[in-house]
């Protein structure tokens, strides 16, 4: 079962598994001042180390992007407050795990043993049954609980297992940071490259650093492919790494030194006169480091934050008028997955919202993009959307027409129904006029200027819906009322002159 994961081997054992493990998973650090980024909360005199260093650690969420140190700041504060460890993956997981663990803690507790913190990795994948599982053991302290997520815990966990818990928000590290990472494992002879004679092209580094979008774990498994790839075959005494303390097992106190020597012997035969292996030279260059990348995995959910993130980014960029942001934003979500429909819904919404009469062109651009997009499909679809995204992004911009809807819809909510005046109601029926129905509509095509001046809603506005902005083609709109307006001034006058 999931909760006695921890339990299935003796010390040894794992650490003999874990020569084995990846080398992300060999180069976790055992304590804060080996962990990397989240200087924000885990940096010297920052509130999670103040909390770590103090002993008192309350149940926490760590939010953030995949490889950013959620599960090793968990195992740190897991080994600093002496607690017993347990992992578990959400998706694997059932009640029955959570409760059996929750069972051993209370057992632990009343035998004066050690605290019990339980590790959820995933914590999101939980329904809102399961989650609702923790909360009385949670708010006791009979468990403390980190609950690690990618998504929003603010949407996707349960309100009152947030309230119970103090969020942390991981951020991507930085190139600098994951330089640090990649360099500590070329140096690191215990649990890294150290023992492996590595020529690291700067160029390699900085690329693995970059194209990683600030996941360690991505960065260090390139590092692996790149390095392991070359390590056989180069002569008959090329080794692996020859590991030893491969990885912390013991949660509870600092890294154990090195008791026992996991290091596979040298092969006799190919032995130099002084009983020492060769050492092969391994190049790391720019051309094997991309080799070892392939393609860049996009980070992107489809229907979490990410989603709805990058839409807000295009959306604000187009609306300012940022042609470079605004290609760059539509090509992450080409790149991620993102349903057609939904980009060109956004980039029309835009138009229609944000440009509208400044420029009805477009609106229509947008229309036909859409159309085209559907009819075509990706990859070629990039194509159409890539235009009506920069045209509105170079477009000029006004709401005028988005702001007169919004407050008429607020209102039709809020105020008192206008009913529709009798002149305006429909009266191409029999027996209309008896109603009163159309009777003193005034047609204003008998006008020179197709205009005349009548009553179209029964009441006086406080202040009118569209107010047209003076920028682009809604600057003729305004200019236009605006002469429509002295023309009835002009007509009055002449009329009151004529009598």
């Amino acid at each position: 079962m999931a909760c006695e994961k921890e339990n299935l081997f003796s010390r040894g054992e794992r650490e003999a598994l874990a020569a084995h493990a990846p080398l992300a998973v060999r180069m976790r650090p055992c304590t804060l001042d080996g962990f990397v980024g989240q200087e924000h909360f885990a940096g010297t005199g920052k509130l999670l180390r103040r909390m770590i260093e103090a002993g008192n650690i309350t149940s926490l969420i760590f939010y953030g992007p995949p490889g950013t140190g959620k599960t090793t700041l968990a195992r740190i504060v897991a080994g600093s407050i002496k607690a017993k460890f347990h992992y578990l993956s959400a998706p694997a997981a059932s009640v029955k795990d959570v409760r059996e663990i929750i069972a051993g803690a209370k057992d632990r507790l009343l035998t004066g043993g050690a605290k019990t913190l339980l590790f959820i990795d995933e914590i999101h994948r939980f329904n809102r049954a399961q989650q609702d599982v923790l909360l009385d053991d949670v708010e006791n302290g009979i468990i403390q609980l980190i609950g690690a997520t990618t998504e929003n815990p603010f949407f996707s966990i349960n309100s009152p297992l947030i309230s119970r818990s103090t969020v942390f928000s991981f951020e991507a590290l930085s190139k600098d940071d994951i330089l640090v990472v990649l360099n500590r494992a070329l140096t690191d002879s215990e649990k890294g490259f150290g023992q492996m004679k590595i020529d690291a092209d700067p160029q390699a580094l900085d690329f693995l650093a970059e194209i990683c979008d600030g996941d360690a774990r991505k960065a260090l498994t390139a590092l692996e492919v790149a390095v392991l790839s070359q390590a056989k075959g180069k002569s008959a005494g090329a080794q692996a790494p020859q590991l030893r303390n491969p990885v912390c097992t013991d949660l509870h106190t600092a890294p154990p030194t090195a008791k026992q020597s996991l290091t596979v012997p040298p092969d006799k035969s190919t032995a130099t006169s002084t009983g020492k292996m060769p050492v092969p030279l391994i190049k790391l260059t720019l051309d094997i480091a991309k080799e070892s990348v392939q393609r860049k995995a996009v980070q992107y959910d489809g229907t979490g934050d990410t989603h709805y993130d990058l839409a807000s980014a295009l959306q604000k960029s187009m609306r300012g008028s940022d042609p470079d942001a605004t290609v760059y934003w539509l090509a992450r979500m080409i790149v991620g997955g993102e349903d057609l429909r939904f980009i060109a819904r956004r980039i029309a919404i835009c138009a229609a919202e944000d440009v509208g009469n400044a420029d009805p062109m477009a609106t229509i651009l947008a229309a036909s993009a859409v159309q085209i997009a559907e009819f075509v499909g990706f990859p070629e679809a990039q194509l159409p959307l890539a235009q009506a995204a920069i045209y509105i992004a170079c477009a000029p911009k006004s709401n005028a027409c988005a702001n007169a809807v919004w407050d008429a819809c607020a209102s039709v909510q809020s105020g008192r129904t206008i009913p529709v005046p009798a002149h305006l109601r429909d009266s191409h029926y029999a027996g209309a006029k008896k109603l009163g129905h159309g009777l003193n509509y005034e047609y204003p095509h008998k006008s020179p200027i197709g205009y005349i001046e009548q009553d179209y809603l029964g009441v006086q506005l406080e202040k009118p819906y569209y107010k047209p902005k003076d920028i682009g083609r809604e600057k003729l709109i305004g200019e236009y009322l605006q002469k429509l307006k002295n023309y009835v001034q002009q007509y009055q006058r002449q009329t009151e002159s004529d009598s």
